[in-house]
């Protein structure tokens, strides 16, 4: 016996491979949209259906960019510094490192991490491509901006490597100790890294 028609049904099984959304997220999101205005539920379908066909990634910068586009703007922009890249594993981290107003370099997106567990290589990874931007752009400095995982540090070693004694300044983003937060909760490694990254006052 079926408790919910199968059209109801579907769409909860659907919204329940979304990460981070469990069964009783997704019965709450499906049942939110037969609640609401058909054509609610039409805009979003319409909106989803367009995702793909009209989004693409820069060739050079591997950032989204809208389908037809040359290159992303953060990369044509004349305001930016084309010789200091921040290297960046996901197109969303641009968009933390944006809010900040403080970076007035170029992005490269690595599309990932290393990560042998997964099945992800190097050579999957832009990582040949940001070589190659190294030598045509004459990049200056390397910001790896990859998180302070095992992946993200194995990600930043690799990278190091790869780069062998081209005259590049590379850069590590700071790790330490969160504002208001207090020494005997922190763990080691932050703290470990809170002393590394100490700085003169």
């Amino acid at each position: 016996m079926k408790i919910l028609p199968p059209a109801l049904d579907d769409l909860i099984e659907a919204l329940g491979l979304l990460p981070g959304v469990g069964p009783r997220t997704a019965e709450r999101y499906a049942y939110y949209l037969l609640r609401t205005a058909p054509d609610k539920s039409k805009q979003l379908a319409a909106k989803l259906d367009n995702l793909h066909a009209n989004i693409d990634y820069c060739p050079k910068t591997f950032a989204l960019i809208e389908k037809g586009q040359k290159y992303s703007d953060l990369y044509t922009d004349a305001s930016r510094d084309k010789t200091i890249i921040a290297v960046v594993a996901e197109p969303f981290d641009i968009v933390a490192l944006e809010k900040t107003g403080s970076f007035k370099g170029t992005y490269h997106v690595l599309g990932g991490l290393v990560s042998p567990i997964d099945g992800i290589g190097p050579e999957q990874l832009h990582i040949s491509e940001l070589v190659k931007r190294i030598d045509e752009d004459k990049v200056t400095e390397i910001i790896l901006a990859t998180n302070a995982s095992v992946e993200g540090e194995s990600t930043a070693l690799y990278i190091q490597q790869q780069l062998g004694d081209r005259a590049v300044k590379i850069s590590r983003l700071a790790r330490g100790l969160p504002i208001g937060l207090d020494l005997e909760y922190a763990d080691q490694l932050t703290l470990s890294r809170a002393l590394d990254g100490r700085q003169l006052m």
